[in-house]
């Protein structure tokens, strides 16, 4: 299923990517100039490595809870609750179990 086909349907998010062993697997749900949705899924243990981005990224935990580390700050975020993280400011994420999550980049026409 490619993203156009995602769109005018309900969408069950965190249905959009299996777990798989040992692995983050991702998903774009849709990718535009202005931005894009990205749906993932982290294996316990998994996770994305410390980076920076040029616009503030949002994400929705769909499932699970993920460690989040911000500016040198770990934050756990769990289920139904999201995280904003600020642009140019250095951030990961690792899983303490399986997870999902929403990331939402909208990109800033000032940064």
């Amino acid at each position: 299923m490619n993203t156009d086909d995602l769109k005018g349907k309900a969408l069950n998010l965190a249905g959009l990517v299996d777990y798989a062993a040992g692995a983050v697997v991702s998903r774009t749900v849709l990718d535009k100039p202005a931005g894009t949705l990205t749906v993932f899924s982290f294996d316990d243990g998994q996770g994305l490595s410390e980076h920076t981005a040029p616009y503030d990224a949002t994400v929705q935990v769909l499932d699970g809870e993920g460690e989040f580390t911000v500016g040198g700050t770990p934050i756990r975020v769990r289920t139904g609750e999201m995280i904003i993280m600020p642009a140019r400011i250095p951030h990961s994420v690792r899983a303490t179990g399986r997870f999902k999550m929403l990331l939402i980049m909208i990109r800033a026409k000032d940064a």
